[in-house]
């Protein structure tokens, strides 16, 4: 996901937009909302906090291109989705507060714009949604060994992308392949 558009590219696109929405919490939005409907039926302008998006043709473009290609990679069976994030070399507590950021913007996004009943789902997306309700608190003590703080990010960032394609393959379900026929016996 990350080789399609950068953290950084994003914020300049939102930027442009006079948005001051952080980025990770619009990828975060743009990914929940995914979840609960199909990209052609989702303007990502529509996910916008604040801001007049104008006539910046290039930050809309932009904002439709990170749309379609996060949709591709929320149903890619491989696993290729990432979250949105800024890069390992951004302070550890600046990457936490946008991972954060990032859930928050998650659950905003599954559920502003299609009616979720959680209890409907599944009890491993009602688990990861309540972890996620939990992440959007998350913050270092900045006491804690440098290493092992790293290392949890990095679960918690692994937690946080295989959740989401979790979330998004249970609610979009995959129909069966082309040409196979039902097996039902008689």
């Amino acid at each position: 996901m990350t080789d399609v558009l950068h953290y950084a590219d994003l914020a300049a696109a939102l930027a442009r937009l006079g948005v001051s929405d952080e980025a990770s919490a619009y990828h975060g939005a743009l990914c929940g909302a995914l979840c609960r409907q199909a990209p052609e039926a989702l303007d990502p302008l529509s996910l916008l906090e604040d801001g007049d998006p104008g006539d910046d043709a290039a930050g809309r473009a932009t904002l439709s291109c990170l749309r379609d290609a996060t949709a591709r990679a929320l149903a890619d069976p491989e696993g290729r989705f990432a979250p949105l994030l800024p890069e390992d070399d951004v302070a550890l507590d600046e990457r936490a507060r946008s991972l954060g950021a990032w859930c928050e913007g998650f659950l905003h996004g599954l559920a502003a714009h299609v009616h979720l009943e959680l209890r409907d789902c599944s009890s491993e997306v009602r688990e990861i949604v309540a972890d996620f309700a939990q992440f959007t608190r998350a913050a270092l003590d900045g006491a804690g060994d440098p290493e092992v703080e790293e290392n949890a990010y990095a679960e918690l960032v692994e937690y946080v992308r295989v959740g989401a394609q979790l979330i998004y393959l249970e609610l979009h379900p995959r129909p069966p392949p082309a040409g196979r026929a039902s097996q039902t016996v008689h």
